[in-house]
């Protein structure tokens, strides 16, 4: 069974219930020839909380799906010392063959033994091609005991990987395993990562993260991954680095997206200003339900944003924007498509004003039931919207975000010794 073929699918108990997803395997390694022992799974299960499963408790292992006996402790797992995790740390090393000959690592296989126990037995490579480890490269895949260099440090080992493993993942999910990987393979991954996807997981990242990544990209890299950002995001993460540091990312960044991001930092945190994004969905008067349907069906439409529209006459970019008022969705879709939106705007809401402070800013959608606002200013432009996660955001203590992916020992279950002599000295 190759390992990263394991990355997100199903894990159930004895009734057929899902009780989350695999997202890496376990092993211990030992002295050579022998080779790793499987100790278990990794499994995501509900908060995006990660527990160990101990691979004595895994009764099936399928293509689709991994089935167990039932028994499993909701303690959050912490890889130790002695423990190697396949999809993060092992994919994409760099080793050698028997004759000396350098290969990548594509993945790794485990197969069951007599006595029960799984053990890491193949490895598939890659060779070098003449400009380095190319898809194009041969690819073979050879026992354990003829290749050598697992154990040890790697440095620039690359992540395409254990990207390719987490493809289908969320951004958020992303998010959680990449916090939790080791300072060395997180720079890796960010590195491997596309603009647009590093820039979908920094949003998700705690601060400390975000800075730390962003440090170790390079200036060019790191504006060009703040242009993929939202801008709110980007003047969210901007706003924490030093002035110096701060202007030379906006001076590399395209004029047209340093733009809203400077006049994003020029509000207060805890302002309307400061928590509103400048990239709302806005409609010219003359626009159909039709049209306007369209662009709220957009997949990368935050949902919050994709609730309503803002009316505005030409031009309508922010803030030029003259603001007319607002169309909820739910309005667009009682509507018919033909229907010019200036017929069915929302006029009577007052707009919120960019200096409003964050608790007037929850208590106007609280009070209202919206799950954004428009923002604009004192000549009846727009400027952006501030949606509801944003607020949350704010509202929640400043280490919310760490707080769900390092869950305390206290709050968790008491050991398992199966899990404890399983994961013993090896």
């Amino acid at each position: 069974m190759f390992i990263a073929r394991l990355a997100g699918i199903a894990v159930f108990d004895p009734a057929g219930d899902q009780v989350g997803r695999v997202r890496d395997v376990v092993v211990a390694l030992r002295l050579a020839p022998r080779p790793p022992r499987v100790l278990g799974l990794v499994v995501e299960v509900a908060s995006r909380r990660a527990v160990f499963l101990p691979i004595t408790r895994v009764t099936v292992i399928e293509a689709d799906a991994v089935i167990f006996d039932g028994r499993l402790n909701m303690r959050r797992f912490q890889k130790r010392e002695s423990e190697t995790l396949v999809i993060a740390e092992m994919l994409d090393r760099t080793i050698r063959l028997g004759d000396g000959e350098p290969v990548a690592v594509l993945d790794v296989a485990m197969e069951p033994t007599r006595t029960r126990d799984w053990l890491v037995g193949k490895v598939a490579v890659r060779r070098r091609t003449g400009r380095g480890f190319r898809k194009r490269g041969e690819s073979l895949v050879v026992d354990w005991d003829d290749v050598d260099g697992f154990s040890a440090v790697e440095h620039g080992q690359g992540a395409a990987g254990l990207i390719a493993a987490f493809e289908q993942m969320k951004a958020a999910d992303l998010a959680n395993i990449v916090h939790e990987l080791p300072e060395k393979r997180r720079a890796e991954v960010a590195v491997a990562l596309d603009d647009e996807r590093l820039a979908d997981i920094l949003e998700e990242l705690p601060e400390d993260d975000q800075i730390e990544i962003l440090g170790k990209l390079g200036v060019e890299r790191a504006a060009d991954v703040l242009e993929a950002m939202g801008p709110d995001d980007a003047a969210d993460l901007l706003g924490e680095l030093p002035t110096e540091q701060r202007e030379q990312l906006l001076m590399l960044m395209e004029p047209q997206e340093a733009a809203p991001v400077r006049r994003l930092l020029t509000y207060p945190d805890q302002s309307a200003g400061g928590l509103m994004t400048t990239e709302p969905v806005i409609v010219a008067p003359d626009v159909t339900v039709a049209e306007a349907l369209a662009l709220i069906r957009r997949p990368d439409l935050n949902p919050a944003l994709a609730a309503q529209v803002y009316v505005c006459r030409p031009p309508t970019a922010t803030p030029t924007g003259r603001y007319l008022g607002t169309v909820h969705f739910q309005k667009l879709l009682r509507e018919p498509p033909p229907t010019l939106v200036s017929g069915i705007v929302d006029a009577e809401l007052d707009p919120l004003r960019p200096t409003m402070s964050l608790e007037a800013v929850a208590m106007f959608l609280a009070t209202y039931n919206l799950v954004a606002g428009a923002v604009v200013d004192e000549n009846g432009h727009l400027l952006g919207a501030v949606t509801i996660d944003d607020v949350l955001d704010h509202l929640l203590p400043e280490d919310w975000r760490e707080a769900v992916m390092d869950a305390t020992a206290a709050e968790t279950m008491d050991r398992d010794p199966e899990e404890e002599a399983l994961r013993g000295d090896t």
